[in-house]
């Protein structure tokens, strides 16, 4: 739909704890952001670092309920399918809303990069918890040459 402004957004965990260095954290966290994803939001990216996580989305309502969708989400699914009883994210969140394909462009490659620069894995490519389900760039923003 024209005119949605697309958001790189990112949140991190309470006191930057590493909760999805675990396997079963993080692919709870990737299937919370696919419950929501089409309905709720357009996911152009994303990636789910041990102690935040960065997305690139176009919201469908408000940015904020997409994002209290996705916190609030994984954190009653994590109470009830692993056991957890604590905190898990940071109140709030950052966000940029993307105003260019150059913007767009920076954006998609720092989700790219990100597992790299934190030593986590040599190619990018490699890190399973990084995706680009709609990574086309969305209509309504401005294109480099228009």
């Amino acid at each position: 739909m024209r005119g949605r402004a697309a958001y790189f957004v990112s949140t991190q965990t309470i006191e930057r704890r590493p909760f999805f260095r675990y396997e079963r954290w993080a692919s709870l966290l990737l299937d919370t952001l696919r419950h929501y994803e089409g309905t709720r939001y357009t996911l152009h990216a994303y990636v789910i670092m041990p102690d935040h996580l960065h997305l690139l989305m176009v919201p469908k309502e408000t940015l904020e309920k997409s994002v209290q969708l996705i916190k609030g989400g994984f954190s009653f699914r994590a109470k009830r399918e692993l056991n957890w009883k604590g905190e898990i994210w940071q109140p709030g969140f950052s966000d940029h809303r993307i105003r260019d394909e150059d913007d767009w462009r920076r954006h998609l490659n720092y989700i790219r990069e990100n597992p790299v620069q934190a030593g986590l894995v040599s190619d990018g490519l490699d890190f399973q918890f990084m995706g680009f389900p709609a990574g086309d760039f969305p209509q309504g923003l401005k294109p480099v040459n228009p």
